[in-house]
């Protein structure tokens, strides 16, 4: 019976890894199309980030109701349900590019933003879960993010490559066979988790006869959640915020005058980091605290903002870019390298926020998570008050933004972090 356990949740944590990715994949589609959006449309900065804002906008709406659905149906039809939300979003943006509507294009990146909204509420609890909360389980979230980064990786590359230099014939329908990547690997992930069996830990017998149980408390009840949940409104803003600027940033040929191409390379090389960053803190996530963890890469994360903000616009500088296959050298603003080593530092915390903010919740662990996925709309937020700094300031002073939040999360992890309300019964 143990063995049969085990393998369950092998089966289980695969899963949930391989959704991870997808959740990526469909994110990141948003800040590499705000450059599309900006040609075929002639639209500013602000406009370009729409389709992101969009997309986490549905975080707040769906956050809460997809905690709820979570405790009545279980993970897996939880999931199913993401995977077909996700597959009609993908294919409403397909639609934008025939019709040529930036309106229709909003919908799809809506429609795309409930999907990974619901997926997040599943695959975060049960990793920590099956990894029994504590190192273990954050160990496990920073293995997802690993193949939540590789995926994240590879979208902006993907699209750089097929926009190649931006004119003004640049259009949505140019990446159609990423859309029919995105879609294709909906379909193939919606029939192999059909047939797997995942055990699923906090459906009760009064949750499956179609009741949610009702507790005494909520997760509103900890201190330490509520500022938690604040730190993933931050967080998501800010790792979205940089590479998406940056994009736009080296896109501009007022600013970086790179190309559309190299921009995406470069924003994709973020990306690797943030995955490089992912696999060191999944080897190091059974020694290291999460409030360690996430004190160190605030800290180092500000110090790479701040030399990107009064470093020389004029001074290029040669940096190793992941082209997908390999390395080529490239001549960048050097404070894009400054913004490219910050996903080493955003890579381990999602992680370590969500760690410490359920750390001693129990029962209410599955509520706390629908609510962690109503803060992530700040990855449309927060990047959408940086762009429109960015059109009314500088770029370079709008990243004053993810300094501002840093700092914050550096706080959470100093003293934000700790559970004050142990009274409170969870069991």
């Amino acid at each position: 019976m143990t063995q049969q356990k085990q393998n369950g949740n092998l089966v289980a944590i695969i899963m949930m890894i391989f959704l991870f990715g997808m959740i990526s994949f469909v994110t990141n589609l948003a800040a590499p199309m705000g450059v599309i959006v900006k040609a075929q449309f002639q639209a500013s900065n602000f406009l370009g980030m729409l389709g992101n804002f969009a997309n986490f906008a549905a975080y707040a709406f769906m956050g809460i109701p997809a905690g709820l659905l979570l405790q009545r149906v279980g993970y897996k039809r939880t999931a199913l349900l993401a995977i077909i939300v996700g597959f009609i979003g993908v294919g409403v943006q397909f639609l934008s590019g025939v019709a040529a509507s930036f309106i229709v294009y909003l919908l799809g990146a809506f429609i795309c933003g409930f999907s990974v909204c619901i997926l997040n509420t599943v695959v975060n609890p049960m990793l920590n879960t099956l990894g029994g909360g504590g190192k273990k389980g954050n160990q496990l979230l920073q293995v997802g993010g690993s193949f939540n980064s590789l995926t994240g990786t590879i979208t902006p590359m993907l699209v750089g490559a097929m926009i190649g230099q931006v004119t003004k014939d640049t259009a949505i329908s140019d990446v159609n066979p990423v859309l029919f990547i995105a879609m294709g690997v909906f379909a193939v992930v919606f029939v192999v988790l059909s047939l797997v069996k995942i055990n699923e830990p906090h459906l009760s017998a009064a949750k499956a006869s179609g009741t949610v149980v009702k507790h005494a408390y909520s997760p509103w009840a900890f201190r330490h959640f509520i500022l938690g949940a604040v730190g993933i409104f931050i967080y998501v803003g800010v790792e979205v915020g940089i590479p998406a600027t940056m994009n736009l940033f080296l896109e501009d040929p007022a600013a970086g005058n790179v190309g559309a191409t190299i921009a995406g390379f470069v924003a994709g090389t973020y990306w690797f980091l943030m995955l490089i960053g992912r696999f060191i803190g999944a080897s190091v996530g059974g020694k290291v605290s999460s409030k360690t963890m996430l004190a160190v890469a605030s800290s180092i994360g500000i110090v790479f903002v701040l030399a990107a903000i009064v470093a020389p616009l004029g001074t290029p500088v040669s940096i190793p870019v992941f082209t997908g296959s390999g390395f080529a050298m490239t001549q960048v603003p050097v404070s894009a390298l400054f913004l490219v080593l910050c996903g080493l530092c955003t890579s381990v915390m999602w992680g370590g926020i969500f760690n410490l903010a359920v750390e001693g919740l129990g029962k209410y662990v599955a509520a706390a998570s629908g609510i962690f996925m109503m803060m992530v709309c700040g990855g449309g937020i927060l990047p959408l008050l940086q762009n429109y700094i960015a059109d009314h300031a500088t770029y370079m002073i709008s990243y004053l933004i993810p300094v501002a939040g840093l700092a914050y999360l550096l706080f959470y992890a100093l003293a934000g972090s700790k559970n004050v309300n142990k009274n409170i019964p969870v069991d």
